[in-house]
């Protein structure tokens, strides 16, 4: 009626046009189509900013952005030794313009670092300790899991370390991010789980076999499994010091897999077969780094995840609902390793075996996507609660995070002359900071390691760069 407020939208809908406004039932045919359509898309979108061959390449980086994050000299300096020194990469452009590709920033920080400077510039990694792994896992998905993880192993490259990322979300997203090309479940980390199950298997038939029982089957996925290796499955990433084992649709099939083959074998330690794999092929000495990024769920492939990780980084963010759900996160965490602990340890007590148990370096979990202008209260009070498992820092949301993911690139992939310098170096500044905290926590545990190292078994006092 005039000079009344129109209804809200949901009043008076007609039914009979409602239905003029649907389109025929859905079949199952239809998935198929949207999917097809939106793989379509994927590939379109995953491909901007790529080369014209479709292939990621890493920006160069300017004189400023090495002297200021790299290589912390004063710029006349930097200039100064390159001119010294025309062996050393000089870099493409002229005068003040000049880019560095990640490999030739890499070379000049050995220089730097053998001139005599305050610091020395290249990573601390001590010699004889494996690669320290890190898990970023959450059930709740939006808190941040991905986006953390690819910084960090963006960061720890930047940084000189030699870094593994490991995709077990069949969702993909990382290994969009990583520009990997998965072309099926083959090309996943499954290869590693079905490998240790049946390495398992062999075991037992050798058993059974000297018990006079007939053998437990070996199917052809299984016999796969045991032609295949971890460094048949990492890729090369457009990162010189990040290689990928990337993930896609099909990795899903481990969920329903894993528990298949832990009925067939009730002794196989399912829980080990991600970090047996590795392990098993020698990649906990081949790189520095292992960071793995989960799925949103606590699965059977987070558990792996779980189980091989030192260090647990969990993303929240600061509101009541992911508060909450990481609550009840850790509560399952404790649960899940705390019934495996108990029924593993039970039947080593009836064998007269020493007794296991899980245990991390450390566990964090991590505010993301923070806006101090609302959420400090609660911000708070999640740090107050959490405690010690809270980093102190919060990695602050800003333009700069937003337009990097439309471009499905991480932060140290976008050219900052594209931004304003402000809006750049504070979009930096929030995951160098979140670096700055994990990185304090992966070499205090290197040290911690040093430390309980018997003499003689491993370089005490010696340190390697990687």
């Amino acid at each position: 009626m005039p000079g009344k407020d129109p209804l809200p939208p949901y009043f008076d809908i007609d039914p009979a046009k409602a239905a003029e406004g649907l389109s025929e039932p859905v079949d199952t045919a239809r998935f198929a189509k949207a999917a097809a359509f939106a793989a379509r898309g994927r590939q379109d979108l995953a491909e901007r900013g790529y080369a014209p061959d479709g292939r990621k390449r890493l920006r160069r980086f300017s004189t400023w952005e090495v002297c200021r994050y790299l290589i912390p000299v004063p710029a006349a300096d930097f200039r100064r030794v390159l001119r010294e020194f025309p062996d050393l990469p000089q870099g493409l452009g002229e005068g003040h313009s000049k880019g560095f590709t990640l490999d030739e920033v890499l070379r000049l920080r050995d220089h730097f670092a053998g001139q005599g400077a305050d610091w020395d510039y290249r990573p601390w990694r001590p010699q004889g300790l494996p690669a320290k792994t890190i898990a970023v896992a959450n059930f709740k998905g939006g808190v941040g899991k991905t986006s953390t993880a690819a910084h960090l192993a963006m960061s720890a490259a930047l940084d000189g370390y030699r870094v593994l990322v490991v995709d077990l979300d069949s969702q993909g997203s990382m290994t969009s991010i990583l520009g990997g090309k998965v072309a099926d479940e083959w090309a996943t980390a499954f290869p590693l789980l079905a490998r240790d199950y049946a390495l398992a298997l062999q075991d037992e038939n050798r058993v059974r076999a000297a018990a006079g029982q007939d053998p437990l089957p070996l199917d052809e996925t299984l016999a796969e499994a045991l032609t295949l290796g971890a460094r048949d499955l990492i890729q090369a990433t457009h990162w010189p010091n990040i290689d990928l084992l990337g993930a896609q649709l099909n990795l899903y099939w481990a969920e329903f897999q894993v528990p298949v083959w832990r009925m067939a074998l009730r002794s196989w330690p399912l829980w080990d077969a991600l970090a047996n794999g590795l392990r098993h092929d020698g990649i906990f000495e081949q790189y520095d780094i292992v960071i793995l990024d989960t799925p949103p769920a606590l699965g059977y492939l987070t558990i792996n995840a779980l189980a091989a990780a030192d260090i647990l980084l969990v993303p929240l963010g600061a509101t009541f609902l992911e508060f909450d759900s990481t609550g009840r996160f850790f509560d399952m965490l404790y649960s899940t390793f705390a019934s495996v602990e108990d029924g593993e340890n039970a039947a080593r007590r009836r064998d007269g075996l020493p007794e296991m148990r899980f245990e991390w370096d450390a566990v964090r979990a991590i505010i993301t996507r923070f806006d101090a202008g609302q959420q400090t209260d609660l911000a708070n009070v999640i740090q107050a609660y959490f405690g010690d498992f809270m980093t102190p820092y919060r990695q602050e949301v800003t333009a700069m995070i937003g337009q990097a993911g439309e471009q499905v690139n991480g932060i140290h992939e976008a050219d900052y002359r594209a931004f304003n310098r402000d809006t750049y170096m504070r979009g930096r500044e929030t995951f160098d900071r979140t670096w700055a905290e994990v990185k304090a926590l992966v070499l205090g545990a290197w040290w911690r390691d040093l430390q309980m190292e018997p003499a003689g078994t491993a370089a005490s006092e010696e340190t390697a760069h990687g």
